[in-house]
């Protein structure tokens, strides 16, 4: 087992204090917006090994078989997940992820082309996909995949209903929007067109934005229950993001509000935007985002439109599942990872820890003492771990000296091993 140190994003969306509050440490003085746990090459965590700290990807690297084990490593060649402590105090871009082929193409044309890695106008930093989950710590805020076109077009039609109770004409852009919500053509079609008309709009969209804020804003008689969420994200987006067609778009998105303990998880193709919470995200190892909107970032708009998924969706809740073990793990539908949540009081028994291959754990309260047939490895608040395959099975033990334990373990899926 290897201590592990891991390094904090400052991006400018993120919490100072959420962090910080949640590990049991001082915040750093500026946004803390993501904590990352894992062997990504752009932010490997770093490994406390006999000979010094080393990259968690290097270690893997020095010794593939028994850290990742047979079948991680033939499936994957790399520590096929990536964890995160996302702390959001205002909304990311909106974005989606490719999939694993296009990702690939994608990737090795840009690599053709001799795009450097670190070129602001860079699609694809990496050769992987990056489906993901997200676990929620707090009340979380999210915007994820589409809305069937009926809700999209009542959501349209209130804002225009709102620009007229201003005063102003309802702008030909929104009426064009509106009648294409309200088409004969099949949903994903519907989508596809609505959403290529907000944001390739230009000029004209970027007033539509502000005006439809503006009105949004103003005293009127309240929106139905089912909308005024929705709408009262467009009027808080603008305010951060002015005259970005992203605003309007998310008009089209679900609107997502989870309470602790719920999980969501996106495929790729799923076009989202997290608004403000702290959650636990997992995905593959990728840093591969293409941008919508909401953001000062690089977008584009072709490459956007080749990757999205225009299907309308429910909100793709993830439940856990409990095993034989009694062990609450919550699988999406990929390869790459799986969460477990470990609660522990003094004097409970040892939990074993699902494991499929290597293992990142992180303790978010109380402490634990990790116990393997090979080592053994005390966590304390704040603390966290990475576990080869080589040292399964992992038991967790309650500390009698800490209160209650909470522990997150992120391991392959079960499937890896057929």
């Amino acid at each position: 087992m290897y201590a592990l140190t891991n390094p904090v994003r400052p991006y400018a969306w993120g919490s100072a204090t959420a962090i910080a509050g949640l590990l049991g440490r001082e915040p750093g003085g500026g946004p803390e917006a993501e904590l990352w746990l894992g062997a990504h090459p752009d932010a490997p965590s770093m490994a406390a090994t006999p000979d010094g700290p080393m990259p968690l990807d290097a270690l893997i690297a020095a010794h593939p078989r028994s850290l990742l084990g047979a079948a991680v490593q033939e499936q994957f060649g790399r520590l096929p997940f990536l964890a995160k402590l996302l702390a959001a105090d205002s909304a990311l871009s909106l974005q989606v992820h490719p999939t694993l082929e296009w990702a690939r193409a994608r990737f090795a044309a840009e690599e053709a082309a001799g795009v450097p890695l670190d070129a602001p106008h860079r699609n694809y930093r990496d050769d992987n996909h990056k489906p993901e989950m997200l676990y929620a710590l707090t009340d979380f805020e999210a915007l994820c995949g589409f809305r069937p076109c009926g809700e999209s077009a009542d959501l349209f039609r209130a804002v225009a209903a709102a620009i007229e109770a201003a005063g102003s004409p309802v702008p030909e852009l929104l009426d064009r929007v509106i009648a294409t919500l309200n088409s004969r053509m099949g949903e994903p079609a519907v989508l596809r067109r609505a959403f290529e008309l907000l944001l390739t709009g230009g000029d004209t969209a970027a007033a539509l934005v502000d005006l439809a804020a503006a009105s949004l804003a103003l005293p009127g008689p309240a929106p139905a229950d089912a909308l005024a969420p929705a709408l009262r994200t467009v009027v808080d987006l603008q305010a951060r993001h002015p005259g970005d067609p992203g605003v309007l778009v998310t008009l089209l998105l679900n609107r997502v509000s989870l309470h602790p303990g719920q999980a969501i998880y996106l495929p790729a193709g799923n076009v989202h935007a997290y608004l403000h919470g702290l959650a636990v995200e997992v995905m593959a190892s990728s840093d591969n985002v293409l941008r919508g909107g909401l953001t000062a970032k690089h977008v584009d708009v072709p490459e956007l439109l080749a990757t999205v998924d225009f299907s309308p969706t429910p909100v793709p809740y993830l439940d856990a599942r409990t095993t034989d073990l009694g062990q609450d793990v919550w699988e999406p539908p990929f390869r790459e990872f799986a969460l477990q949540r470990v609660e522990l009081a003094p004097g409970d028994e040892p939990v074993p820890l699902a494991q499929n291959g290597p293992l990142v754990v992180l303790a978010v309260s109380g402490a634990a003492l990790l116990d393997s047939p090979k080592s053994e490895l005390r966590l304390a608040r704040g603390e966290s771990a990475f576990v080869g395959a080589g040292e399964e099975p992992v038991l967790a033990h309650p500390a009698h000296d800490a209160g209650t334990t909470v522990l997150f373990a992120v391991t392959c899926a079960a499937a890896v091993r057929a």
